[in-house]
């Protein structure tokens, strides 16, 4: 979002310092500056009046072509700063007003709110402080106008999707999950940000062989996070992902609570497209605000009991603290195999979360190589839990639909539920057979044209799949291998 921005600076000294850091913002766009209040009405009237002509114009005062932010010293003359910003936000109030002066102390902060502004800069200007200023009542401008039906053109700044990733206990993958999608997300062109809200145990850093000296702690006491702050704490890593990581001595993630997390939470998703949160598997104030605001709210879970259980416990506590429903969670069930007892159906049922379609296979053989050089950013593209893990991104809209790329694939390409491909059935092959041991199985005839001998080690199988129905060897069940 561009920012326009007109200031009522009669001191030409000031007016070329402030003029010199606004335009170090970016997407500012300052004009020169006004020397008297008259003159800064005078030009906000002539701007209201040219977005009068446009059709969307509504409101006191026809918004399109006014400012986002007006900055107004405290000695702009001849009409009094306070009695001029109290002027601007009755007869503009789509404007967000910020006021220049030397005396920031509590009283005059306190007349400034009363009298309409939208925040205060002290003398002398740092750039810190004025950028959070000018930001804030940008932002404030832009809502106002939505309100006052100004067009999309008056949209609040960018704001990015959450993803929270949650594990129903320790171990169940969390940080994997959150860090293939976060890859993933990334590889498709969008810009993200990989938060690490596990504090006191977060495993991004080693996932990622990455060491840094900043964390998630260092904006903890911040009041107003800048961009320049932001940039200096995230950790910008040779994959393209921005990395806001989990302090290296765990008791600092006690200085991280719940007003800490909505805000630097706030201040990424004015920045990122995608913001993926590992939350890890221990509810504290931080990551319980994170899966509150939340867009999409993940709970990673193993299908055995007792990680069922713990999602179920976990899906409880959100819903007494109020934090989430359970129909709002959607629920990954990771390390699936087809011999599993507990399949995704009865975890929905068990935990009353919606379950993801997409379910990730077991194979840590594929991931202990990563997982030991700690580089997940290397698995091979041909590993079935990263095809799993993508299909689960382009299933939560992070990334484009394969099928949306490449139209419907063919029976080759559709995933199973190991994440193995399928073997083709052959032509003239009897239905309910995969392969020609699987016809020598289900007729005579297909088998010795397959060359399939009596006595092979399908000949003494009985059941559904050698009398030709739907059995645990069918090629069209859904949990055929290859």
């Amino acid at each position: 979002m561009t920012i326009r921005i007109l200031s009522a600076i009669g001191d030409p000294d000031a007016a070329r310092a402030v003029s010199s850091l606004l335009h170090q913002l970016p997407d500012a766009e300052p004009a020169p500056a006004v020397a008297d209040s008259t003159a800064l009405l005078a030009a906000l009237a002539r701007a209201g009046a040219q977005g009068a002509e446009a059709p969307a114009a509504a409101g006191p005062a026809a918004v399109e072509g006014l400012p986002e932010v007006v900055l107004v010293h405290e000695r702009i003359g001849p009409a009094p700063a306070l009695e001029l910003i109290r002027e601007v936000a009755l007869r503009f109030p789509a404007v967000g007003v910020v006021l220049i002066t030397a005396d920031a102390g509590p009283a005059l902060f306190s007349a400034a709110m009363d009298a309409g502004a939208r925040g205060v800069v002290g003398l002398p200007l740092g750039y810190d402080e004025l950028a959070a200023r000018v930001q804030a009542a940008a932002q404030w401008a832009a809502g106002v106008r939505v309100h006052l039906g100004a067009g999309p053109e008056a949209a609040p700044g960018p704001a990015g999707t959450l993803v929270t990733v949650t594990g129903a206990k320790g171990g169940v993958g969390t940080t994997v999950t959150a860090v293939h999608l976060a890859l993933a997300a990334r590889t498709a062109g969008r810009s993200v940000a990989l938060v690490d809200l596990d504090l006191q145990s977060g495993d991004v850093a080693s996932y990622l062989d990455v060491q840094f000296r900043r964390s998630i702690v260092d904006l903890a006491g911040i009041q107003d996070i800048s961009v320049r702050v932001l940039q200096d704490a995230v950790h910008a890593h040779h994959t393209g992902l921005g990395l806001l990581l989990a302090p290296e001595e765990g008791e600092r993630g006690e200085e991280v609570d719940d007003r800490a997390a909505r805000q630097i939470l706030g201040a990424l998703r004015a920045r990122y497209e995608v913001v993926l949160v590992d939350c890890g598997s221990q509810m504290q104030s931080a990551n319980a605000a994170a899966v509150e605001l939340a867009d999409m709210a993940l709970l990673v879970t193993t299908p055995d009991v007792v990680a069922v259980r713990a999602a179920k416990r976990q899906v409880r506590l959100w819903d007494r603290l109020q934090i989430r429903k359970a129909e709002d969670t959607t629920t990954v069930v990771n390390r699936l195999t087809r011999n599993t007892e507990i399949q995704p159906p009865l975890v929905a049922k068990a935990t009353g979360t919606q379950v993801a379609r997409t379910h990730v296979p077991a194979a840590f053989k594929e991931l202990q190589p990563c997982v030991d050089a700690g580089r997940m950013q290397d698995l091979d593209n041909r590993s079935t839990v990263k095809q799993a893990l993508g299909a689960l991104a382009a299933e939560l809209g992070l990334v484009e639909s394969p099928a949306a790329r490449q139209g419907r694939g063919s029976h080759r390409a559709r995933p199973t539920l190991t994440g193995r491909k399928r073997k083709a059935i052959a032509p003239g092959a009897a239905p309910g057979t995969g392969t020609a041991e699987g016809a020598a199985g289900a007729a005579a005839g297909p088998a010795d044209r397959a060359g399939a001998r009596p006595g092979g080690r399908f000949a003494g199988r009985r059941g559904p799949a050698a009398t030709g129905g739907a059995g645990p060897f069918d090629a069209a069940g859904p949990y055929e291998e290859g």
